[in-house]
């Protein structure tokens, strides 16, 4: 199939399963869609069990690999919805939740994927650094599916950014955990050599993909303020904020600095300096149309994909078991992920009642996980990898999903709350 077929085939099934999920399950329209999927890829799978002969399931199975998901997902949309994420995040507002997101991104991150790795080889006997390469792929969430759920929640503004800033910051940050981690599982693919296996290289690298990500979406992003700042064209405008988001990421991928990093600093300056002083308010309005619509139909078929990557799962006994474990493990990690954070900053600020529960059950996992476990070197735990990662990635979505929302009205509503 070509780009084009792909795309038109993607689309007018996530609009069907759209329509089907409003006039049936009337869930929110991305967990809607995903559950629709799901559930006619199952379907599918069980008819093919039924009755072999038809191999509707091999078919549709070789559709499904023929979609790079990997590079559909991290070379294509990432970039896109991290930036249309960004643009609603003020920068003032983030700079007050600085210390928050900052340590929940890095040592959040970090410590999450400790966690999962450590659980994981002692759940599976798979060697330490494969497991902590797992950790590393299942800890960033999703910020589009994190902000969807939540918008009917009311919460408070100084909770409300925390969440979005550090869901934004994290996909960046674990990105290039799980580089420097695959890096050193498979040093063959690293170039053969050991450069980047001593402490000092790990940091080097690290450094060079977050920070030198950070100052490219900075810099560019300053760069395209100073010519909007110049045009009174809504038009033409929106047409440069998208040339940034595309541009920049390709530019940070050759600079072979974190392009998703280098994505939420474009998007946070455009959305918050960019839109103050280099916008007329139709200009606004135009931007923030057009990056809401792009935002929502990037979701629908992210979550379309990943409902049906089921066929790329090979469903063996230990894995399953191994993958039902994991999804308690992963919200164990991401409870330690936030409370140390906050338990670290407790003594110097306030924070809203209700952070820790709903930062932790909130925390949702998406199709970032999804792509890096299928963009994983082959080896013999790649399977027990996806599964496992597939298995949280679904109970995530459509468990937590579905009843964040409620847990938030409840426990972070409250006027008193700072």
């Amino acid at each position: 199939m070509t780009i084009l077929q792909i795309a038109s085939l993607l689309i007018v099934l996530a609009a069907t399963f759209g329509a089907i999920n409003y006039f049936l399950l009337k869930l929110p329209p991305s967990i809607g869609i995903l559950v629709v999927a799901l559930l006619a890829s199952l379907t599918v799978l069980g008819l093919d069990l039924l009755i072999p002969s038809t191999r509707i399931a091999e078919d549709i199975r070789g559709i499904v690999l023929g979609i790079d998901f990997s590079d559909a997902l991290l070379d294509g949309m990432l970039g896109l919805l991290l930036f249309a994420g960004a643009l609603h995040v003020k920068v003032q507002d983030l700079r007050e939740q600085w210390a928050a997101v900052f340590l929940m991104a890095t040592i959040g991150v970090m410590l999450s994927t400790a966690v999962v790795g450590f659980g994981f080889s002692w759940i599976t006997g798979m060697p330490l650094i494969m497991a902590l390469v797992f950790g590393a792929l299942i800890s960033p969430t999703d910020p589009v599916a994190v902000l969807g759920v939540l918008k009917a929640a009311n919460l408070r503004k100084s909770l409300e950014t925390q969440i979005a800033g550090e869901s934004l910051f994290n996909d960046g940050v674990g990105y290039v955990v799980y580089l420097i981690l695959v890096s050193l599982a498979f040093p063959v693919l690293a170039g053969g050599g050991h450069g980047e296996a001593d402490a000092a290289g790990v940091g080097s690298l690290f450094l060079r993909e977050a920070g030198g990500g950070a100052v490219l979406g900075v810099v560019l992003g300053w760069l395209v303020f100073r010519v909007m700042r110049h045009i009174d064209d809504p038009s033409l405008e929106v047409l440069i904020t998208l040339a940034l988001a595309f541009g920049g990421y390709e530019l940070a991928v050759a600079l072979h600095v974190s392009a998703p990093i280098m994505a939420v600093c474009a998007g946070l300056l455009i959305g918050d300096v960019g839109a103050r002083h280099g916008m007329s308010e139709q200009t606004r309005e135009y931007v923030e149309t057009f990056w809401t619509l792009i935002d929502e139909i990037l979701n629908a078929v992210l979550f379309l994909l990943i409902g049906v990557e089921v066929f790329a799962i090979v469903f063996d006994v230990d894995d399953v078991l191994a993958a039902l474990m994991a999804i308690p493990l992963a919200l164990a990690a991401r409870l330690a992920a936030v409370a140390v954070p906050v338990l670290m900053l407790r003594p110097f600020r306030d924070f809203a009642q209700g952070t820790v529960p709903i930062m932790t059950w909130g925390g949702l996992k998406g199709g970032i996980s999804v792509a890096l476990a299928l963009a994983l070197p082959e080896s013999d735990w790649k399977p027990t990898i996806l599964t496992a990662t597939y298995f949280v990635v679904i109970f995530s979505i459509i468990v937590q999903g579905l009843t964040v929302g409620r847990l938030a009205s409840k426990v972070g509503r409250e006027p008193e709350l700072v």
